[in-house]
């Protein structure tokens, strides 16, 4: 096979076996696949351009597995292997493989990127990016009583997707209230724009400027999601936090906006006894304060989303049961919520899952 794309398995019907394809015939896409998974060479086209001593060798390489194509299909005649559509990402790496050349190559991976970042919309990371293979599929409408944050969190992101500026954003509330449900719809709604949605976990915290290189030349724009945020002044994770909103040594990508959500509207885990005295004039303890409001103060919109209220409450349950609620399922889901539960989405997503 070739130096700059990834080898097949041998026999080749065995990688037939491996590979998640669309259906039709399986050599095309198969090879289409080979392209969008070359992401040595994507990276440095990305970055560096084509030269005309690489632009030689990527026709040199192209020519190779077109005429290993020609050779898969007159042997081996198979029949579709796969039961999805293509996406964007796979047609046009194919029309490259059939008939595109180096420049070609160069716009696939421009548009569309390379590797999961052309298939995928979900990641996890913690040091490393792992793909979400089944994301969570929620969508705004299951969210009830929070048109206006909902209407300010997706005007932001359609600036940024846009490349209009936009500002690093911080969902503050109740626990359950629903704000992890509106990040996660971000994706669900804009994913076929080219939104991706990265769920940065804790210890991928002290890793930020890897990820932000890794995502740097990608065409896709990328969510940076931070659920639950509560550090304690000392934690490592909240100077690298501050350090990703503002003051890095390191630029962050305009593809990349950092959205976080948390119980605390300041992010800091504090006592009264870390607040100075009205008439404290110790200098140290006032900077101390102010630089755990310092980070807070870094997200340039902040949404609040307020407790759930009985009334809420049971429109968000009359909205995922799909139907007016009648006086037994009131009264049944009203008991359920207060045998401890308190109102919330998360207790009505709850009841209408036992319910049903």
């Amino acid at each position: 096979m070739s130096n700059l794309f990834p080898p097949l398995p041998e026999p080749p019907r065995r990688a037939l076996l491996e590979a998640d394809l669309p259906k039709g015939e399986p050599w095309g896409w198969l090879l289409a696949g080979v392209l969008l998974g070359a992401e040595t060479l994507a990276r440095k086209l990305l970055t560096q351009g084509l030269s005309p001593g690489l632009a030689q060798i990527v026709q040199e390489e192209l020519l190779a597995l077109r005429q290993r194509l020609h050779v898969l299909r007159t042997s081996d005649r198979l029949s579709s292997f796969g039961l999805r559509e293509p996406s964007p990402a796979e047609l046009a790496a194919l029309q490259v493989l059939e008939h595109g050349d180096a420049d070609d190559l160069l716009e696939l991976y421009r548009r569309h990127g390379y590797g999961s970042f052309a298939r995928h919309s979900a990641y996890l990371f913690e040091g490393r990016l792992e793909v979400v293979i089944n994301p969570d599929p929620v969508d705004f409408s299951a969210l009830v009583g929070f048109e206006r944050q909902i209407t300010a969190l997706r005007t932001n992101v359609e600036r940024f997707l846009r490349g209009q500026p936009a500002l690093p954003t911080l969902l503050y509330g109740a626990r359950g209230c629903g704000k992890s449900t509106a990040v996660k719809a971000l994706r669900s709604t804009y994913a076929s724009e080219g939104l991706r949605l990265v769920e940065v976990l804790y210890r991928g915290l002290g890793h930020l400027p890897h990820l932000l290189e890794t995502l740097r030349p990608l065409p896709q724009k990328f969510l940076l999601y931070l659920d639950d945020l509560a550090f304690s002044a000392e934690d490592p994770g909240f100077h690298q936090l501050k350090a990703l909103l503002e003051g890095a040594v390191y630029q962050r990508p305009p593809n990349v906006l950092v959205v976080a959500t948390s119980n605390r509207r300041n992010l800091i885990n504090e006592s009264w006894a870390d607040r100075p005295e009205p008439g404290d004039n110790d200098p140290a303890a006032w900077d101390t304060l102010q630089n755990k409001l310092a980070l807070a103060d870094r997200f340039g919109l902040v949404l609040t989303f307020p407790p759930f209220d009985q009334q809420s409450f049971l429109r968000t349950v009359s909205y995922l049961l799909g139907r007016e609620l009648d006086d037994t399922t009131r009264q049944a889901a009203l008991r359920f919520a207060q045998e401890g539960r308190g109102f919330s989405g998360r207790t009505a997503r709850q009841f209408a899952d036992w319910y049903r």
